[in-house]
């Protein structure tokens, strides 16, 4: 009677067994959808939180804008009025009226202001104020208030820090991922008795 090798026969079945335990293996995780939520979430959650701190920051940015804007054509009111002036009224007075009204969003320290009085509209020419370097450069502003009858151009200049430069929007325009944001109006100043 021959001998039967042993090498083939039961061995042979432990290895088919261990294949086919694999492909259930694989079979039933692909079956499985308990944690596909939490997989799909996962994809879509980094753009979602990337799309909605994009939307905070462009959204913090139009407010910190829009009270500048607000401040400084509010204040400007004052000088167009006569009342600045006929009070005694300095470039630290017109400072603090502003400060007051964006000291909730800004930093009022680095507000550069520039009011100037030309003799039309058609004269009043500004140059971008920002140096070589990026930076704001008020060497060049003045405080002329001017008197009635006057062109007066009244202009803010902040740099507003960006929170969010990795993102890559593109909204610093000024070295240290800062955007300038700047507010101007211009006005006839009323006739004042001065």
């Amino acid at each position: 009677m021959p001998i039967k090798s042993r090498t083939h026969g039961p061995a042979q079945g432990r290895d088919a067994t261990m294949k086919r335990n694999r492909f259930a293996i694989l079979r039933r995780f692909g079956r499985e959808t308990r944690g596909a939520t939490a997989v799909e979430f996962a994809f879509v959650a980094g753009p979602f939180l990337l799309l909605v701190l994009a939307t905070l920051e462009i959204a913090l940015l139009f407010f910190a804008g829009s009270v500048i804007e607000n401040a400084v054509a509010e204040t400007a009111r004052d000088i167009r009025t006569g009342r600045l002036q006929t009070a005694g009224g300095t470039e630290a007075t017109f400072r603090a009226a502003v400060c007051e009204r964006i000291d909730v969003i800004a930093d009022c320290g680095k507000l550069a202001i520039d009011v100037r009085t030309f003799e039309d509209f058609s004269s009043a020419d500004f140059q971008d104020p920002r140096d070589g370097n990026g930076e704001i450069d008020d060497s060049g502003f003045t405080f002329a208030p001017g008197g009635p009858g006057d062109v007066v151009v009244v202009r803010a200049f902040y740099p507003w820090r960006i929170i969010t430069p990795s993102l890559g929007l593109g909204l610093s325009n000024m070295s240290g991922n800062r955007r300038m944001i700047a507010a101007a109006t211009a006005f006839r100043n009323e006739p004042f008795e001065e």
